[in-house]
């Protein structure tokens, strides 16, 4: 009796760790956020995409090179930037946010493999947090894993992150 009991419980924990494990091998993300992609992340990603492998060490250092170039340039060209009390986002962590403006995205993420200004297709980009977008969106820029930045005549004004995948 007792060893059938212990054999119950045991198939019982086996189904609980199987079901973890499935769990954590799906992956949903599904998010409004003020900090976005890092630079770096986003440049791994699209290097891993179209080459099917991660940057060598080479490469990434001389992609930082060429960042470092981009951001001080940027800064030099636009001293009101360089002051302001946000600048270290884009200028150390060199990840993206509410409040910058479309050049300096473009500087740490480069392109966006699409951009709509379309309110139907904003409005499926930005999903269940479209009310909370709608008043301010006058563009969508659409980037690799699921990121998504709002932007109204110049400036982020959103960010979203929708990726659901399996492992």
């Amino acid at each position: 009796m007792l060893i059938g009991m212990i054999a119950r419980g045991s198939a019982v924990i086996v189904a609980l760790v199987v079901l973890a494990g499935c769990a954590a091998l799906s992956q949903r993300i599904d998010q409004r956020v003020m900090l976005g992609p890092t630079a770096k992340q986003m440049w791994t990603a699209r290097v891993a995409s179209e080459s099917g492998r991660t940057p060598s060490f080479e490469e990434t250092a001389r992609w930082e090179d060429q960042l470092d170039v981009r951001i001080s340039r940027y800064l030099a060209e636009h001293p009101e930037v360089a002051n302001a009390s946000d600048v270290s986002l884009f200028r150390f962590e060199r990840q993206i946010g509410v409040g910058m403006n479309k050049e300096q995205i473009q500087i740490l993420l480069g392109p966006p493999i699409r951009v709509t200004s379309d309110t139907a297709e904003m409005e499926k980009l930005a999903r269940r947090f479209w009310p909370l977008i709608k008043p301010e969106a006058k563009e969508a820029w659409e980037y690799p894993r699921g990121w998504r930045i709002f932007l109204d005549a110049e400036r982020v004004v959103d960010i979203t992150q929708f990726l659901a995948q399996t492992r």
